[in-house]
């Protein structure tokens, strides 16, 4: 749990997502749209496509005509940006492997404006795609098929009769991740047209990212991306969105803004980008990501303006990011002893992998800045690390004792300000706490921690406290099951930053706090959870707590079929450490007023 982080942007994944695609922060809900309805333009399926003659990314020409006769051919609308079409490369092999000897064509298509033949072709040997890609460049097959989104499939009998329009499978989506398919739309599909019969299902709706497609500036427009959007995205987009950080795509320039802008536009609209899950009517934080209703306003105009760029000359300087470790070069860092190797799948999951590592320290340490680094994002859902004394009995269960800093899916380092430091005692561990997802292919990982220390003792002793109800039953089908827990503070303390942590099930967690005199406050409504973005709301100002002050934290579970992320609503769910098991755990960092010698953490 973080207090005084560094901002995060418009995350249109990233992610991922560690949920959705088993990644983190590679598949956020926010880089996906609503899916269309099925089929919008219906009369698309059962028309012959004309035949088209596109070039691959070696710049050999592919045309239809010449398929024509094979039993099929699958037109697979692909992006190199898109997190679900991404996620979906090891399923397209597969799919192409069983289905090629038996007569049927696979071929990818780009229709995105951005994508250069040269991203393109780093894109298919990037994910290993086993068929051509070929560039729409003008975007005229996608338009003839009707597609919008990537990715979509289109699949064509051996007379270019449109037979199937739709997406892949339902295994990915927005906000959720299915360990399996529930239909195999693609694949059902072609098992019906190779058996002679006619497509059971023949359209289905799509969820992904919509085909970019160059601007068309308004003659009339009044809103330019120099002077008005630029700025919006430096504040809130770029530190994630540019090369080798999480965002899928780029936001950097002028033709990355204008070419993504109407994905842009949903996200944005949505509320779903920047990911902020805090009710705005609740308390107030330092490092809130919403976008401003002026900010909002400005980013919609400019797109209903055709996206004009405007005067070079009024273009801000770019921002200096901080590349590598977001803390600066660390003073020490310690890594997981051996590499884990990752299934590419495993039935049940793979257990948490625990490591704990000497930090050899011959006197007592004070962090004030601490990252989780993980080695291979594509598998790593979150890493943990605890500080463990030698000979000192500590709960391992997850709760939080002995917690120094964590990776997740939104979260951020910890950074804390002069006179704010985390104590490590000499002679500790660390103790990695880690939870791997496979993403279809075996891949290996080995995670770090970086420690940053204080020059000097630091005023404040920032500590992390649990407010959790291991005891946990949710019913099945259960759509808002009620959780409660509280913790008393018996010495008078500084309130610096809240936390909630929950699971698929999750739904929504307020914090509230009961003065001694009886008054009630509530701090933080979080009326959406998502697993997908662990973020800790960090206090605009520091809330005294006096002496026997309590915090209350009320969660509510969604073990329902109306739940998309519910692994099964027929179960009853109890507290666990893997995803489909549930956790409830109101995460708070704070410091005791009377200093960082005030003793042990023994309060309720």
């Amino acid at each position: 749990m973080r207090w005084f982080g560094c901002g995060i942007g418009l995350l249109l994944v990233a992610c991922v997502l560690s949920l959705v695609l088993g990644q983190p922060a590679t598949l956020a809900r926010a880089a996906v749209a609503s899916a269309d309805a099925p089929s919008t333009d219906e009369a698309a399926v059962g028309q012959t496509l004309t035949p088209f003659t596109l070039k691959d990314s070696d710049g050999q020409p592919w045309a239809l005509a010449e398929r024509q006769g094979k039993k099929a051919t699958v037109l697979l609308f692909l992006g190199t940006s898109c997190p679900i079409n991404n996620a979906y490369a090891p399923r397209l092999r597969q799919l192409t492997k069983t289905y090629e000897p038996k007569g049927v064509v696979f071929v990818g298509i780009n229709a995105n404006a951005i994508d250069s033949v040269e991203a393109i072709a780093a894109h298919a040997r990037e994910y290993r795609l086993t068929f051509p890609v070929l560039r729409d460049a003008e975007g005229s097959v996608a338009e003839a098929c009707g597609v919008r989104r990537n990715p979509e499939v289109v699949i064509l009998d051996k007379a270019g009769v449109i037979r199937y329009r739709g997406r892949i499978d339902d295994q990915f989506g927005i906000g959720y991740k299915r360990p399996e398919p529930l239909r195999h739309d693609l694949e059902e599909a072609l098992k019906d047209l190779l058996a002679g019969k006619e497509v059971r299902v023949a359209s289905t709706p799509v969820e992904g990212c919509l085909i970019g497609r160059p601007p068309r500036p308004a003659a009339n427009a009044t809103v330019s991306y120099t002077r008005d959007v630029a700025p919006i995205l430096q504040r809130r987009c770029q530190e994630c969105h540019r090369p080798g950080e999480v965002g899928p795509m780029p936001l950097l320039t002028y033709n990355d803004a204008a070419n993504w802008a109407g994905m842009i536009r949903e996200v944005v609209q949505a509320r779903r980008m920047p990911p902020w899950h805090a009710d705005p009517a609740v308390g107030h934080f330092r490092n809130e990501r919403r976008l401003s209703d002026a900010e909002l306003n400005t980013l919609l105009a400019w797109i209903d303006q055709g996206c004009p760029e405007g005067d070079p000359s009024q273009l801000p300087p770019p921002p200096n990011f901080i590349t590598g470790w977001r803390i600066g070069t660390p003073d020490a860092v310690f890594s997981m002893p051996d590499k884990f190797v990752v299934p590419a799948r495993a039935r049940g999951g793979v257990p948490y992998q625990y490591y704990l590592v000497q930090t050899r320290f011959d006197e007592d340490r004070w962090v004030t800045g601490a990252e989780a680094r993980p080695g291979n994002r594509a598998v790593v859902h979150h890493i943990i690390v605890y500080v463990r004394q030698r000979g000192v009995r500590e709960r391992t269960d997850g709760i939080g004792d002995g917690f120094l800093v964590a990776y997740a899916p939104g979260d951020l380092p910890l950074q804390l300000p002069p006179g704010f430091g985390k104590k490590i005692p000499k002679g500790s561990y660390m103790y990695f706490q880690m939870h791997y997802t496979p993403n279809g292919e075996e891949q290996a990982d080995l995670s770090s921690v970086g420690l940053v220390f204080a020059k000097e003792k630091p005023k404040h002793e920032v500590r992390t406290r649990s407010i959790a109800n291991p005891r946990i039953e949710i019913p099945p089908g259960a759509a808002a099951h009620r959780v409660e827990a509280s913790t008393t503070f018996r010495r008078p303390a500084m309130l610096l930053s809240m936390s909630p942590h929950m699971h698929l099930r999750g739904k929504s967690f307020e914090y509230r706090v009961v003065f001694p005199d009886g008054k009630k406050q509530t701090l933080l409504s979080v009326p959406a959870y998502d697993f997908e973005w662990q973020t800790n709301y960090q206090l605009a100002k520091p809330l005294f707590l006096p002496a026997g002050t309590r915090l209350e934290c009320t969660a509510h579970f969604d073990n329902s079929e109306g739940n998309k992320n519910n692994p099964d609503p027929t179960k009853t769910v109890r507290w666990g450490d893997q995803t489909w098991e549930e956790m409830m755990i109101g995460f708070i960092d704070y410091y005791y007023v009377d200093g960082p010698d005030a003793g042990d953490d023994t309060d309720d």
